[in-house]
């Protein structure tokens, strides 16, 4: 694996991190000598509990990245079709989860004056997916805490930036209908998915030291797709 940026020393936490884009952060940055934590739903470890959260930190000898991949792509949906239960646990993972990891890491952060925050989002918080309005708000929204966090918590050490990757072969795409994932895949100039490894790649740089001069911003990793 390149390009490795020196992790030793440092203290991660990735939630989401047994599958997918979260697995291959986290192996990312082990192999780059983190100390990496993973909060995970397969371990009984649930982003929509903030007291989980805040144990799961508090727990922490310190910390210096938190990565924030849990998410939940949602059902295929029409907007009449959405139900109440769909929209809440949509936005409950994909937007409060962030919101509590980010809540619960920057007072332990602040102790040492150093960390960084990497909240994935995704390229639907900017352009909007048919038959996924849930999905697609929740994901505005990350972009919009991460933009508010990042200048919140400006000159304090810590950076706070997000990703908005367009399609990538997670586990996630399973509960795609086969329609929405043409429609995603039709619209990516480089005509494939992303791979889990090259969205890490992107992570680790924004998680790293020699990331010193971004902080509330959105980051593009969509094989050509995003025009803003």
């Amino acid at each position: 694996m390149s390009n490795q940026y020196g992790f030793e020393g440092r203290v991660a936490l990735v939630t989401g991190g047994g599958s997918g884009i979260g697995a291959a952060t986290a192996e990312r940055l082990r192999a780059g000598g983190a100390d990496v934590h993973v909060f995970d739903l397969a371990n009984g470890d649930d982003v929509r509990d903030s007291a989980q959260l805040n144990a799961a930190v508090a727990k922490l000898p310190r910390l210096d990245v938190l990565v924030c991949a849990a998410g939940v792509g949602g059902e295929s949906l029409h907007a009449e079709d959405v139900t109440d239960e769909e929209w809440q646990n949509v936005h409950a993972i994909n937007l409060n989860g962030v919101f509590y990891a980010n809540r619960a890491a920057i007072p332990k952060m602040k102790e040492n004056g150093y960390g960084r925050i990497v909240n994935v989002a995704s390229i639907a918080g900017k352009e909007g997916n048919p038959m996924a309005g849930a999905y697609s708000s929740s994901k505005a929204a990350v972009i919009g805490i991460t933009k508010s966090v990042g200048k919140d918590v400006a000159g304090s050490g810590i950076l706070v930036n997000c990703i908005a990757p367009a399609v990538i072969r997670t586990p996630m795409l399973g509960g795609l209908s086969d329609e929405h994932l043409e429609y995603m895949t039709s619209r990516i100039p480089l005509a494939r998915v992303g791979e889990p490894s090259e969205v890490a790649a992107l992570i680790c740089w924004l998680a790293s030291e020699e990331m010193s001069f971004s902080t509330g911003a959105c980051f593009d990793i969509s094989g050509g797709r995003a025009t803003y």
